[in-house]
């Protein structure tokens, strides 16, 4: 990583939302309350699944890896972002950089394939209820957790080698995080053929986890509709709803960030994108499957009614 002058540059600075400076603070407070909200929720998810017997299922357990994720990949962008906007210098070390766009990319694509990995769980308790015991077995259930952090950690070193293989002419990261896109901009040389390598592998990633939701859902769907009574297709496609949600919204963002070449990018308009699914997102999961789970509300009651009888019984 080279200075047009040949001086080697250490660090490079993250402009983040600098051309507000007005509403740095402002912006701090809220990003500050998402990122609070976001930890309880996510770490809430994972005791509540972890403490009651009857969440330890297939389902939760994937459940409880997600808000794991979740928490993880936030907590790789926020803390950064938030110190940034208290302090004047906005700095961040070339390892630093290439360090927190390696675990980004690689727990964003462990993602992906952990939601494909629940849509075949609902695939398999829908339409082979009988067998669901046997084929979402524990030993099933950790192989398809490895798999998709395997598969995440293979994708990240892809990106990650991609994107720092790239002489730099400029440190000035238009952007709030180390993302690739905008290191893409401040190449000195073509990024024609890293484009090309981005591109293929993102859609390989995408193609791969969304086409086994799609298929998936298309047994699922076909199931639930040869249900005989309404409340029996109701019930079906209420077990669904939460997922596919989250898989709509989740690769929606993804999509449209990443699968374009990254001289079509705006990226002042990536970066409130990126709010969205590195903050946002992981803030909203544990809420739409506690809000649309009864077996999690359930749950969520009987912690609190054990609590207050805990300090009444003090």
């Amino acid at each position: 990583m080279e200075l047009e002058n040949g001086t080697v540059k250490t660090e490079f600075i993250l402009l983040g939302f600098s051309n507000h400076p007005e509403l740095q603070s402002l912006l701090f407070a809220v990003f500050f309350s998402i990122y609070s909200v976001t930890l309880m929720g996510n770490l809430g998810m994972i005791l509540l699944i972890t403490i009651s017997p009857h969440l330890h299922t297939p389902m939760y357990f994937f459940l409880c890896l997600l808000s794991f994720v979740d928490a993880c990949y936030s907590s790789v962008i926020a803390p950064k972002l938030l110190v940034n906007l208290c302090s004047d210098e906005k700095v961040i070390s070339y390892n630093g950089c290439a360090a927190q766009l390696y675990f980004f990319c690689s727990l964003v694509d462990t993602e992906s394939f952990l939601l494909a990995a629940m849509a075949y769980d609902r695939y398999i308790a829908i339409c082979n209820p009988l067998h669901y015991t046997v084929v979402m077995s524990k030993r099933v259930c950790c192989q398809l957790a490895i798999g998709a952090f395997l598969g995440g950690t293979t994708s990240s070193v892809i990106h990650t080698t991609n994107t720092f293989y790239l002489s730099f002419c400029s440190k000035e990261i238009n952007h709030f995080f180390c993302d690739i896109s905008p290191l893409f901009s401040l190449s000195c040389t073509d990024t024609y053929m890293h484009d090309i390598i981005l591109v293929v592998f993102a859609s390989l990633v995408e193609a791969i986890c969304l086409l086994a939701v799609l298929l998936s859902y298309i047994c699922i769907i076909a199931a639930i509709l040869r249900t005989g009574s309404a409340e029996g297709r109701r019930k079906g496609f209420s077990t669904c709803a939460s997922h596919l949600i989250v898989v709509t919204i989740y690769h929606g963002t993804l999509i449209f960030i990443y699968l374009r070449p990254s001289t079509g990018h705006s990226l002042d308009t990536d970066k409130v994108t990126s709010v969205f699914y590195t903050l946002i997102i992981p803030m909203l999961n544990p809420l739409i499957y506690s809000l649309r789970n009864r077996d999690v509300k359930n749950a969520f009651r009987k912690m609190i009614n054990l609590g207050q009888c805990c300090r009444t019984a003090d």
